[in-house]
C-alpha cells in the first residue's frame, strides 16, 4: 500500500490492539478484472502497509522497527489469509525489542481478526453499534414510559407506578432566575 487514501480506508475497518502492535484492516470487493476473468479482486490479495510514527522512537529506530515487521511479514506470508484485503500495522515502541517470534505470532493474529468476513447478519443490519446507557428520550431508571411521574409523586394515568421511589419530573429553573430580591 502505497497511497494516503488506502490507509484512510483502512482505518475504517475493523482493528485489533495490543501492546507491540495496532492493525487496521478492510476487506476490499471483488470485482471483475481487466482481463475479463470474474471473480478476480481488484489489485490483488492481501495488501499491507505499515505506520510508525515519530512518538515512537527517533529516525534509526523506526528504520528498525519497519524492517522487523517486514521481515515477519515474510516470514508468516504462507500462514496469512489470502483475502483481498488492505492491512495498515501501526507499530509501537515495545516492537523494537519484542522476541521476533511474538512480533510473527502477533502479526498472524492481528491479520486474521482484521480480514474476517462478516457474517451476513451484520452486513445488513445497521453497521453503527447498540448503544448502551440512557441516551435521548429513555425514560430514568425506575421510571416507566407510559405513565410520566406529576409532581405529587402520582402517576399521570391509571398505570400505577413501579416498586421504585416516586420521582418528580418538575421543570428546572431559567439559566440565571434567582428567587428573591436582588437589592441584597
Amino acid at each position: 500500500m502505497t497511497r494516503r487514501s488506502e490507509f484512510l480506508a483502512a482505518a475504517g475497518g475493523r482493528r485489533f490492539h495490543n501492546e507491540r502492535l495496532s492493525a487496521q484492516g478492510l476487506v476490499r470487493a471483488v470485482e471483475a478484472s481487466t482481463d475479463g476473468v470474474p471473480g478476480d479482486p481488484v489489485g490483488g490479495g492481501l495488501r499491507i502497509g505499515f505506520t510508525i510514527t515519530k512518538r515512537v522512537g527517533h529516525a534509526t529506530e523506526r528504520n528498525r522497527i519497519r524492517r522487523r515487521l517486514r521481515a515477519a511479514v515474510a516470514q508468516a506470508a504462507g500462514d496469512l489469509p489470502v483475502r483481498p484485503a488492505d492491512v495498515v500495522l501501526v507499530a509501537r515502541r515495545p516492537a523494537l525489542h519484542a522476541p521476533f517470534e511474538t512480533l510473527i505470532d502477533d502479526l498472524r493474529r492481528a491479520v486474521a481478526v482484521v480480514t474476517k468476513p462478516q457474517d451476513q447478519k451484520s452486513a445488513t443490519s445497521d453497521p453503527r453499534p447498540a448503544r448502551r446507557g440512557r441516551g435521548k428520550g429513555a425514560p430514568a431508571s425506575g421510571a416507566s414510559a407510559a405513565a410520566p411521574l406529576l409532581a405529587s409523586g402520582a402517576t399521570g394515568s391509571a398505570v400505577p407506578a413501579g416498586p421504585g421511589p416516586a420521582r418528580a419530573n418538575a421543570p428546572s429553573p431559567p439559566p440565571k432566575a434567582c428567587d428573591g430580591p436582588t437589592d441584597g
